[in-house]
This record gives C-alpha cells, structure tokens and sequence, in this order.
C-alpha cells in the first residue's frame, strides 16, 4: 500500500487485523515499486511525450490506444512494466554503510 491516510487510520488496522492481513507499506518515495507508476510513466512515453494536442479532446485519444485492455502493441511491455517481482530488502540499515 502507498502512504495515504485512509490507509493507515485506525479502522484500517482494525478490519486488517480481523481478517488477520498483513499491511505491507511502500517506502515513502517509491514510484519504481507503485505498479500504477510505473503504467504512468510508460503511458507518458508511448502516448504523450513530445506531443502536441490542440484540445482536451484529442489528448484521451492519444492515450486510449496504449491503455486499451485489449491485445495492442504494448501488450507485452505493458506486462513486463506490471509484475509485481522486485527486489526488497530486508535489512536497510546494512545498505546505508
């Protein structure tokens, strides 16, 4: 989970440990780990960077075709973008000397 309020009150915490779930928390700045982020970023490449829309109108245009859920040609990299296998660490302390 990301760093939000909502997701850290209390009644979150209660409900988390009745349905005795683990809340595993992001780093605070974290993008390369947020799946979402990362979509955004390869979004912004693919669809965006460097190009002019006139109007709001065109602009969902541009992205609609990279987003689609349907087999596009981004399917495959969008797939790699979106595992969620990364490399965590356990213990911080060791990699700040």
């Amino acid at each position: 989970m990301d760093n939000a309020r909502y997701q850290r009150c209390q009644r979150v915490k209660d409900r988390a440990d009745r349905l005795k779930i683990e809340l595993l928390f992001l780093p605070s700045y974290s993008p390369n780990l947020n799946r979402i982020d990362r979509l955004r970023k390869f979004a912004k490449k693919a669809a965006l960077n460097s190009r002019y829309h006139a109007s709001f109108a065109q602009f969902p245009c541009a992205i609609d075709p990279c987003l689609d859920p349907r087999p596009t040609t981004y399917r495959s990299q969008i797939a790699t973008l979106m595992t969620p296998a990364f490399q965590t660490f356990e213990d911080v302390s060791r990699l700040a000397a």
